[in-house]
C-alpha cells in the first residue's frame, strides 16, 4: 500500500457503507479524501465489495495520478472542490434515490424543514445540467455550492462535502433524508417554507447545540 493506510481503509469502509445503507447502488458514486499534496479518490467502475485500499488512486491537483487504477470519471468535480475550499477534507458523490429523483426534476430543496440548514444555508441548490465527467459539470457544481456544503446535480445525483469522511457521509445521509421527506410532502401539496428570519434563528440555535 503506497501510504495513507488508515485513510485508505476508512475510505473503503465508507464506500461499502454507502451501498449497504442504500445511499448508493452498484459502482455509481465516488469518494475523495484530502491528503498532503493531493487527494485519494475511488477508482473508475470498481465494485465496492471487491475494491481494496490499494485500488484507491492518489490524485494531484494538476490532474495527474499515481497508481495502477484509472481514477473516477468525476475526478474534476472532487479536484475543483478540494482545491477551492481548504476547509473541506472529504467529498462524497452518490446517486441516492430521493436526491437523484429531485435532481431529475431539476428541483432543489427549500427550507421546508429547519434541518436544511445542515447543508450550510437556507436551501440545497440543484446545479445546472452538464455531462458527467466534464469540466462543465464541475463548474456548475461549484456555483451551486457557493456558501453551501451540499448540492444536487441535475439529472445526476448528490454531492456532499465535510471536514472529514464521517462528516461528509453524515451530511449526505441528512440531505437524502430531507429529499425523501420533501418529495413526500410534495405529493400531498406544497409544504410550508420557513422564511429567512426563522432560518437565521435556526442557525443561531445550532451555535450552542450538542456536547
Amino acid at each position: 500500500m503506497s501510504g495513507h493506510g488508515a485513510l485508505r481503509e476508512a475510505m473503503v469502509a465508507t464506500c461499502r457503507r454507502m451501498n449497504t445503507s442504500g445511499l448508493n447502488q452498484g459502482t455509481s458514486g465516488n469518494l475523495s479524501q484530502r491528503v498532503e499534496g493531493g487527494f485519494l479518490l475511488t477508482p473508475s467502475g470498481m465494485n465496492y465489495e471487491t475494491m481494496t485500499p490499494e485500488d484507491l488512486v492518489l490524485m494531484r491537483f494538476d490532474g495527474t495520478h499515481v497508481g495502477a487504477r484509472k481514477p473516477s470519471s468525476e475526478w474534476q468535480l472532487h479536484r475543483d472542490l478540494l482545491a477551492a475550499r481548504p476547509e473541506v477534507g472529504a467529498v462524497l458523490h452518490t446517486h441516492s434515490m430521493f436526491s437523484t429523483t429531485l435532481a431529475c426534476l431539476r428541483r432543489g430543496i427549500p427550507a421546508f424543514h429547519y434541518m436544511v440548514s445542515a447543508a450550510g444555508g437556507t436551501d440545497v441548490r440543484c446545479a445546472e445540467y452538464a455531462t458527467f465527467g466534464t469540466p462543465e459539470l464541475a463548474g456548475n457544481m461549484m456555483k451551486a455550492l457557493e456558501g453551501r456544503k451540499a448540492c444536487l446535480l441535475a439529472n445526476h445525483g448528490l454531492v456532499a462535502a465535510g471536514v472529514d469522511l464521517p462528516a461528509a457521509y453524515k451530511l449526505a445521509v441528512e440531505v437524502e433524508t430531507l429529499a425523501a421527506m420533501y418529495l413526500r410532502a410534495l405529493q400531498v401539496g406544497g409544504p410550508v417554507i420557513l422564511d429567512d428570519a426563522e432560518m437565521a434563528r435556526v442557525f443561531e440555535q445550532f451555535r450552542g447545540y450538542g456536547q
